[in-house]
């Protein structure tokens, strides 16, 4: 079901409010299986922005899927209709509907890395499906969407920019096509609040300026409130598998000093410096960086878009070699590099990507993608893993059966939780997370910080959060480090340097 309301306050628009896409109680589901989007209707106008809001699991990202004629594998509309510019997507043959999404439609999904090319430099990404493609022209689009362009951004590839940043590159994607219509699904994820704000400018400008009908689906009500012209909430039933929420309260954080904390040093970092090479110079992503956690704490990594917190993270994982700088594990050396660790320190860190799709293989189910781990570490005999998959899945308030879907038949949020569980299936003792929440809705963004303060009370679980949600830092960790430029300015206590959130 759905309910359509238009925003509370936007000035008046001066492009005519003419109808480009409409569903009538629309609904998807795979046959035999789940309902994918319960009955939803919506209009859309140009030079108009709709979002798309509700709870995790409730159709967002399936809906804008349908619009491009794009559902996943074993969907289909079974009723309702779809109007998209004067066509029903799922029926325009496989022709007709390539030019309609090169030329008309442009689609920007929840995991924007995973659609750009990791061979290409960034101007060449842009330029690829570009009506303009001279430099001057592509520079201009990426300035647009508020990235630098004097720093050798253009220059590098999508593996060395930050998530958003490659968030921003996918949007330069999308409009070098000056489409008619833009599908987005929670562009400002993994975003800090200054550059939402000026997204959140710039999607009000187009749409005035460029006569642009935006359609996001989004669970940031304050990106909702300055930018949305017309809301629409989807809702799902509640599964009966699940209790009955209780209204989450903020968060004790562990004592440091609890008894149950494992012996050790914790996760360490000393003089960690990484650089990007680009054409005309380096970019220092990080400069002389130390780091801490001490086992069974929650350490924040918190600054700015392109601070360095996601390479400091991927660092630590082992997925990226520092040009200079050491590590050490609980008072031992740690190699810098995943393949010269040992096996048991590949086990004892787990790393949870911003991007789900990073951790889980979309052509297997997720029964095999919680099973893989569990198999090649040995912690659980081969006739109980089934069993452990389905209680892995309770873990993070999912039902057991979803073992048997693919990751293409789950919400961005379901597929988040799925990718939290798969790091879980080794019992790690340090789990690194990377924006987990910022595709989650408020009420799954607090269950699963919920989820992973418990483990951490039960296991001595030592959590490492890369985050730009405050309120989350300030409820959920201990201390915190602060990046800005690929430097530390700061680490202590959360509640001094973190205060009032």
């Amino acid at each position: 079901m759905s309910d359509t309301a238009p925003a509370t306050a936007h000035r008046s628009n001066p492009v005519p409010a003419t109808a480009v896409a409409s569903a009538t109680g629309l609904e998807i589901r795979v046959p035999e299986g789940p309902v994918l989007l319960h009955p939803a209707s919506l209009t859309v106008r140009a030079g108009r922005i709709t979002a798309l809001t509700g709870p995790s699991g409730s159709g967002k990202t399936t809906l804008l899927r349908a619009l491009i004629g794009h559902l996943p594998d074993g969907a289909a509309i079974t009723s309702g209709t779809l109007d998209v510019l004067g066509h029903d997507p799922g029926r325009l043959g496989p022709e007709e509907l390539r030019l309609l999404r090169r030329t008309r439609v442009a689609y920007v999904g929840q995991d924007p890395g995973s659609a750009l090319n990791p061979r290409m430099k960034i101007r060449h990404i842009v330029a690829e499906t570009a009506t303009d493609q001279s430099e001057s022209a592509v520079l201009a689009l990426l300035r647009e969407c508020r990235l630098p362009v004097d720093d050798g951004l253009p220059d590098r590839r999508p593996t060395a920019i930050s998530g958003g940043q490659q968030r921003r590159v996918a949007l330069a994607r999308a409009l070098a096509r000056t489409p008619e219509i833009l599908l987005l699904d929670e562009p400002t994820a993994g975003l800090d609040s200054a550059l939402r704000d000026e997204i959140a400018e710039l999607l009000r400008d187009l749409a005035t300026t460029r006569g642009l009908a935006v359609i996001m689906a989004c669970h940031d009500p304050e990106l909702v409130e300055a930018c949305a012209d017309q809301v629409v909430h989807l809702t799902v039933p509640r599964p009966a598998h699940l209790p009955p929420r209780q209204p989450p309260g903020r968060h004790e954080a562990v004592p440091t000093a609890q008894a149950s904390k494992p012996d050790g040093e914790g996760l360490l970092a000393e003089g960690v410096s990484v650089a990007f090479a680009h054409r005309g110079g380096r970019h220092q992503a990080l400069d002389a960086v130390d780091f801490s956690a001490a086992p069974g704490t929650a350490t924040g990594i918190v600054g700015p878009s392109g601070s360095g917190k996601t390479t400091l993270l991927r660092v630590l994982a082992g997925l990226h070699r520092a040009d200079s700088g050491s590590l050490r594990l609980d008072g031992g050396p740690l190699a810098l590099t995943v393949r010269k660790r040992r096996r048991e320190d590949h086990r004892r860190i787990q790393l949870v990507p911003q991007n789900p799709l990073d951790a889980l293989n979309p052509s297997r189910t997720v029964g095999a993608a919680l099973a893989r781990p569990l198999r090649l570490h040995g912690r659980v005999p081969r006739p109980r893993i089934a069993g452990r998959v389905g209680e892995l899945l309770r873990q993070v308030e999912l039902p057991a059966d979803f073992a048997g879907r693919h990751p293409g038949e789950l919400s961005g949020g379901q597929r988040q939780r799925v990718s939290i569980a798969r790091a879980l299936a080794t019992d790690p003792a340090y789990l690194l997370c990377d924006e987990i929440t910022s595709a989650l809705d408020p009420e799954t963004a607090l269950t699963v910080m919920e989820l992973l303060a418990r483990l951490r009370t039960e296991r001595g679980l030592t959590m490492v959060m890369v985050s730009h949600e405050l309120h989350l830092i300030a409820a959920y960790t201990d201390t915190v480090h602060l990046l800005d430029a690929g430097r530390l300015t700061a680490s202590g206590p959360t509640a001094e340097l973190v205060p009032g959130c």
